[in-house]
């Protein structure tokens, strides 16, 4: 049940929002009703000098204004363009997650809570914090590991932060469900699943073993990789609260002038981050969703480290099929391939025709072959196929989009070092090998071996199965001769669900009416 509280919470949101301009900077003339009324609104409320920045100056300045759970909020929409729009998503991923730091006895406090042990115990030093987050702020350390003393980074979790999220999301909860009752278009993105999903997204990244335990899933991953690596995690030192991890000395990627002066070889290094994060992809299935150059550091044999893992993503065996099949399908111009594999992943409902989507892929992949291929965007094209597929009545699939956007970036910071960079020609070793193994007569047979499995599986739980089934069997016979009967509590608990609602509705109705009114006064 939502709380009043909420509603107060999320009219202040919507007010900042509204002044600093950033609902009169989204594209709202194709909209009808209230929502269209709203949004001519809010374009009157916003102020006259935040109508002279751009709409990613707008947003910067009212998350910093409402605080770290819309940064993240920000950051989060950035990798959904299905719900946001691109522009807007390019714009939310220009979002700055700096926030001011936290006083070292804080930070102190708080690994102490979290590890059981006295700082100066676990550290033989614990220095100033050098950068602060939304969630989390990192300290310079050192350490004595098997006799050595090593420079470690220990991140610390900002103190109060969850109860703050745990606030807002319920304001963000509140938004989603009057979106989908307010705006029918809006349902099929789902944004009460996509609030979910941040929800559970913010809980994965405040648990910080969650992330060190990502790191060392990718460290185990990528150790014969070349070129590629993550920091190793002191487990002694992590908790809940706090990680504790190697300290990385190399140079930021996002120091393009510091690299040059370092004499990296730009190419390769651009050529060795597109493999790596296909690599992960395709051959784990685990890849680091946040791939920015502030995260990514070189160090001096042009090594590539990648630090702050507390966004990652997952696709299983189905989706890494998929994204190379489609592939492969663009280069060979195979469109009806294409198009086949989206309805074999069930992704495209059946009531669709398979040859009137392949036309639609068409026209995706035909402009591309007559282009050079340093200026084909892998990015862009995956951009487009789900652009083309919303067409289809293709519902979001949230695993699929973070990998998109992760490709997005990627391939754009590999363009930044190498303009000329060429993606296909690059991509062609990973994507082909994994083609060649999986699609192959290896991977018929890895999928006959997954079979036998299965149909074991499935033979050992027939007992069990056959067991429910006879039961159900029955139920639904008494069902049907004696109507479907609920006993004296759960038509009770109904009751009591049925009024609360009515009086919940009651509530929201003076709480808006109250807000409006507190709106006017302050434009007044």
């Amino acid at each position: 049940m939502t709380t009043p509280a909420a509603y107060f919470r999320l009219a202040h949101a919507g007010w900042i929002l509204a002044r600093e301009g950033v609902i009169a900077a989204l594209p709202g003339d194709q909209l009808i009703g209230a929502p269209r009324v709203a949004w001519q609104f809010a374009r009157k409320l916003a102020r006259r000098r935040s109508r002279s920045h751009d709409a990613a100056d707008r947003m910067s300045k009212a998350v910093d204004r409402l605080g770290p759970s819309y940064v993240k909020l920000g950051q989060f929409l950035a990798t959904r363009p299905d719900v946001v729009g691109g522009d807007v998503a390019n714009q939310l991923a220009r979002l700055q997650d700096r926030m001011a730091t936290f006083p070292t006895a804080l930070a102190r406090a708080e690994i102490e809570e979290s590890l059981g042990r006295p700082v100066d115990e676990l550290f033989l030093t614990l220095e100033e914090p050098i950068a602060a987050a939304s969630i989390a702020q990192v300290h310079p350390g050192t350490i004595d590991r098997q006799g050595r003393v090593e420079k470690v980074a220990v991140k610390v979790i900002r103190p109060g932060v969850r109860r703050r999220f745990a606030n807002d999301l319920e304001g963000f909860f509140l938004a989603a469900h009057m979106q989908e009752r307010f705006i029918p278009s809006a349902r099929r993105l789902k944004p009460v699943e996509v609030a979910k999903t941040l929800a559970q997204t913010t809980r994965i990244e405040m648990d910080l073993r969650l992330e060190a335990a990502a790191l060392s899933e990718l460290g185990e991953n990528t150790a014969a990789d070349p070129g590629f690596r993550v920091p190793w995690v002191d487990w002694e030192r992590t908790g809940r609260d706090v990680i504790t991890m190697e300290w990385i000395d190399g140079i930021k990627m996002s120091d393009v002038e510091a690299m040059q002066a370092a004499g990296h070889d730009f190419k390769r290094i651009a050529a060795n981050l597109i493999q790596s994060f296909l690599r992960h992809t395709l051959r784990d299935g685990f890849f680091h969703a946040d791939m920015h150059p502030g995260n990514l550091f070189v160090e001096p044999d042009g090594t590539i480290v990648a630090v702050d893992l507390g966004i990652a993503g997952r696709l299983g065996k189905k989706e890494r099929r998929f994204l190379a099949e489609i592939l492969y399908g663009f280069i060979t111009r195979d469109y009806v391939r294409v198009a086949e594999v989206h309805f074999e992943a069930g992704y495209v409902p059946r009531t669709h025709d398979v040859r009137a989507f392949a036309q639609a892929i068409r026209a995706i992949g035909e402009p591309i072959h007559g282009q050079p291929a340093e200026t084909i965007s892998m990015a862009r094209l995956l951009t487009l196929l789900f652009e083309v597929t919303e067409l289809f009545d293709m519902e979001t699939r949230s695993e699929l989009l973070l990998l998109q956007k992760t490709m997005v970036v990627v391939e754009g910071v590999a363009r930044s070092l190498d303009p000329a960079f060429n993606m296909w020609k690059t991509a062609e070793p990973v994507v082909g090998d994994w083609i060649r193994a999986n699609l192959g007569p290896r991977g018929f047979a890895e999928d006959a071996r997954d079979a036998a499995f299965a149909l074991a599986a499935l033979a050992r739980q027939a007992p069990d199965i056959a067991a429910r089934t006879e039961r159900l069997s029955r139920e639904i016979d008494a069902m049907a001769e004696d109507g479907l009967r609920f006993d004296d509590e759960t038509a009770a608990k109904i009751g009591k669900a049925e009024a609360r609602h009515t009086r919940s509705g009651r509530i929201a109705l003076w709480l808006i009416a109250a807000t409006l009114v507190w709106i006017a006064v302050q434009v007044a």
